[in-house]
């Protein structure tokens, strides 16, 4: 029998089966079929010339140690003809299987650690406008089961009641002066005036509009408090009142 002598370290070995596969893989040997005799014999050798400091490490090797020469002596063990016994290696192979796969996992995982410290993040540099953009809600997905319809029908009923209350020939009388409304102003006010606030009937916040342009613009301006995700609408009943409440504090 030849002994493959090979200078190993202490260090170098994170356990019994880190030895085991050292001396598989050092050998070139096939880890299905481990010729048993040749690896226990190089393993005690091992084991006889490491340090007893560590009676814990130590311990486990000599464990390691024990199940090898038991499974030597099954292996050299003379067989009666026709007997089926089970392969003595095949647990300790199927932990060195998976002591080995788990090892490469750990390997892969070093090295991605070891990339990622030579890799540094700057500063975020996107604009202030993108950094704060939030994409507009539909109306539709914004008020539920409410309909712009019913939105349409209160908008309209307000600005036919304001028509009524209009004198045909009084109207007329005077210079009539172009009344200047931005939605985005509006937008401002209405924002101002309902910061905090629930239950503001949609209808009164058309009536008490003094113009039919204010009014006008502040329909325009609820649209878009609505879809910019603003305010939030809400009806009790399918042909009831539309109640409006801020979600800004």
């Amino acid at each position: 029998m030849n002994n493959i002598s090979i200078p190993v370290k202490i260090q170098v070995f994170e356990g019994p089966l880190d030895l085991l596969l050292h001396l598989i893989e050092k050998n070139k040997l096939n880890i299905y079929d481990i010729p048993i005799v040749e690896i226990t014999d190089q393993y005690v050798a091992y084991v006889e010339q490491m340090e007893e400091e560590n009676l814990d490490v130590v311990s486990e090797f000599l464990i390691m140690a024990a199940t090898l020469i038991e499974i030597k002596s099954r292996m050299l063990l003379p067989k009666e003809e026709k007997e089926e016994e089970e392969d003595p290696r095949e647990e300790l192979v199927r932990r060195l299987l998976e002591y080995k796969v788990y090892k490469y996992a750990a390997g892969e995982l070093s090295k991605m650690r070891v990339s990622a410290e030579h890799v540094f993040y700057g500063n975020a540099q996107m604009p202030k406008e993108v950094l704060e953009y939030e994409e507009k809600a539909e109306p539709e997905e914004v008020i539920g089961d409410l309909t712009l319809r019913r939105l349409n029908e209160i908008f309209h009923d307000v600005m036919k009641k304001r028509q009524d209350k209009v004198d045909p020939v009084r109207s007329t009388f005077g210079k009539i002066k172009k009344e200047e409304v931005r939605v985005e102003e509006k937008i401002t006010s209405i924002r101002k005036q309902l910061l905090g606030l629930k239950n503001i009937n949609f209808r009164t916040l058309l009536e008490i509009q003094p113009t039919k342009t204010q009014l006008v613009v502040t329909f325009l301006a609820v649209l878009e408090l609505m879809k910019m995700g603003v305010i939030e609408v809400k009806q009790e009943d399918v042909h009831g009142d539309i109640w409006i409440d801020s979600k800004e504090e």
